[in-house]
């Protein structure tokens, strides 16, 4: 009786469990994709060319860099071990358009630049050599809290440009023996609820779980069907923030606000399992399905991110995101990854569902970087679930 019982209790999880892919899988997708990318771009310092140059370290190539370090946390190869040390040196560790820079953007590439820091940290090298990857972004970081001003990310994507940099500076600074290494996670927070709660009224609409992506589409601005604009990637972009900064504060006691952030993300989390599509994927306008509705990456990779890291920390519970998991990451390498590697329906840069349409599988986004980024982040979590 007590072994039917057990496997009773069992059975769900099981059944739930064999859906997600399998390890090797999830890892051969990731190398596809990227070794396609590197492909194109054989030098990864070169700047980017849409419209006009651009520095490579600018914020799209940013999070593509975000990704493909969780690629090599997982799975270390040296030549993409090569492709990023080759970047960072080249941009000498320093955020776009220098230090005295206040733009998340320009400083969502420090992200990269800190955590090989911290990798660096794992080697027989003192870190007292290792500083110069350390200091442009302690620089910025640091003018960042001089002037004291919360009001800088006026756009919910820039809290996924900038609050990991000032997470991540806190953990830094902790395992180098600061003890005010909390200053830098504190004013990340100031700065997050400043945006949540300040601007516009606050860009979040706890009645409904999702965010507002500026000023401009707060009431009384509606989408054509009538309900509020819930732009996918905007939302992600956050979702994905919170899950970096969680991941630091269970990593250091002095990045704070770990239950802050989780009760926002737990909130999200169920706003978002409402409006999912029945093919996994979510459109690009949350609560519109007619204004350019339709299968979209990057929000949906955001999302599985967010969720799969949710189940693994036993933030959320297995049932029922483990099947809304293995649903979607199903659905985005069969829809979304020729067998080439390049990836479809990715919605270019822009702020809101109209932007760079349209979006289909063989439509180019205008920048070929974050949108695998994002993949690659929902990737490795995913990787991570399965093992």
């Amino acid at each position: 009786m007590k072994q039917l019982l057990v496997l009773l209790i069992l059975l769900p999880l099981s059944i739930a469990a064999q859906k997600l892919p399998k390890p090797a899988d999830v890892l051969r997708t990731m190398h596809l994709t990227n070794d396609y990318f590197t492909r194109r771009h054989p030098d990864p310092a070169a700047p980017t060319f849409v419209k006009k140059e651009r520095p490579s370290n600018l914020w799209t190539r940013g999070v593509y860099f975000e990704g493909l370090m969780a690629l090599q946390h997982i799975d270390p190869q040296q030549r993409n071990a090569d492709y990023i040390t080759r970047w960072a040196q080249a941009h000498r560790y320093t955020p776009r358009n220098g230090i005295t820079t206040r733009d998340a953007d320009d400083y969502c590439c420090a992200q990269t630049y800190l955590e090989l820091y911290l990798d660096s940290l794992d080697t027989a090298t003192p870190p007292l050599f290792n500083l110069h990857m350390l200091r442009p972004t302690l620089q910025c970081m640091d003018n960042l809290l001089k002037v004291r001003s919360i009001g800088d990310w006026t756009w919910i994507d820039a809290i996924q440009m900038g609050l990991p940099v000032l997470t991540h500076l806190s953990l830094v600074k902790e395992l180098n023996g600061e003890e005010d290494a909390s200053r830098y996670s504190e004013h990340g927070f100031r700065m997050y609820t400043w945006t949540r709660d300040t601007l516009a009224g606050g860009l979040l609409n706890k009645a409904d779980g999702l965010w507002w992506r500026d000023k401009d589409f707060v009431p009384p601005y509606r989408e054509p069907g009538g309900g509020y604009c819930y732009w996918s990637r905007g939302n992600g972009w956050v979702y994905a923030a919170l899950v970096r900064a969680m991941d630091d504060a269970l990593r250091s006691p002095a990045v704070t606000h770990y239950d802050d952030y989780k009760a926002d993300f737990l909130l999200m989390t169920d706003a978002l399992v409402k409006c999912q599509r029945k093919d996994g994927f979510w459109n690009v306008s949350l609560h519109d399905d007619t204004h350019f509705g339709g299968p979209e990456l990057t929000g949906t990779a955001l999302f599985i991110y967010g969720m799969a890291w949710g189940v693994r920390h036993d933030v959320l519970p297995r049932d029922p995101y483990l099947k809304i998991i293995a649903k979607t990451w199903k659905a985005m390498v069969k829809k979304c990854v020729d067998k080439d590697g390049r990836l479809g329906y990715v919605q270019g840069t822009g702020k809101e569902p109209k932007d760079s349409q349209p979006v289909t599988f063989k439509s180019e986004p205008d920048f070929d970087d974050f949108g695998l980024g994002c993949f690659l982040l929902a990737a490795s979590e995913v990787y991570l679930l399965t093992k």
